[in-house]
């Protein structure tokens, strides 16, 4: 191919936000207060194990280690996500604009706390989703490991919210703000994991 993929880095702004749609109620629903899609995405998890207790045969043991299991894939989902879909390559004006309004705007505004997550709607039906493909896929397991994959999101949201908004802790969870602020500040095309550097390990995408 003689197409000249074009880097989606962008000079972050040190404040500020940018709409994103002409329509009021658009724009609206493309932002959220951090603690709302960690409440749906908590409660959504909550509502699942109990249904798997009450509606599913699993043992104790087995529910936690699909729990955990959901958490370690989502530290997989996040990563893969972020570095292949977010960061996307922008051959096309059609792609230049479908990732900045993904992701692009938040590596303009890194400090909009308005959009340092999925709007609930998104989130919500994203989750349900993800239910009804896993529930073919894993049957009742599916009652055990989403939560896991849910809680393994709200801690992310968490996370990237108090990287982006707080100063650096004095302790071990000080380098997560250090590999983001490389991500955002120095190279966008390396350390695509914020809860966990564990896959850019493993995909060599780490910066040293």
């Amino acid at each position: 191919m003689s197409e000249v993929i074009k880097s989606n880095a962008i000079n972050p702004r040190k404040s500020g936000t940018k709409a994103l749609f002409q329509s009021p109620l658009l724009e609206k629903l493309s932002r959220t207060h951090i603690s709302v899609p960690v409440i749906i995405m908590l409660s959504y998890s909550t509502i699942l194990i109990y249904w798997s207790i009450t509606h599913t045969s699993l043992s104790v043991g087995l529910t936690i280690g699909l729990f955990f299991c959901g958490i370690l894939f989502y530290t997989w989902l996040e990563y893969v996500l972020h570095r292949f879909v977010f960061h996307m390559a922008t051959y096309t004006k059609t792609r230049e604009k479908i990732q900045y309004v993904v992701h692009g705007v938040h590596h303009e505004f890194p400090k909009d706390k308005t959009r340092l997550a999925m709007p609930p709607l998104l989130s919500i039906t994203l989750s349900t989703v993800l239910l009804l493909i896993f529930r073919v896929i894993l049957g009742d397991f599916v009652f055990a490991f989403l939560p896991g994959v849910l809680v393994g999101y709200s801690s992310y949201l968490a996370i990237h919210y108090m990287i982006h908004v707080f100063q650096p802790p004095n302790n071990i969870f000080k380098r997560l703000w250090i590999n983001h602020s490389v991500h955002h500040y120095k190279n966008g095309e390396v350390i695509f994991g914020v809860s966990s550097p564990i896959w850019d390990y493993v995909f060599r995408t780490f910066n040293r």
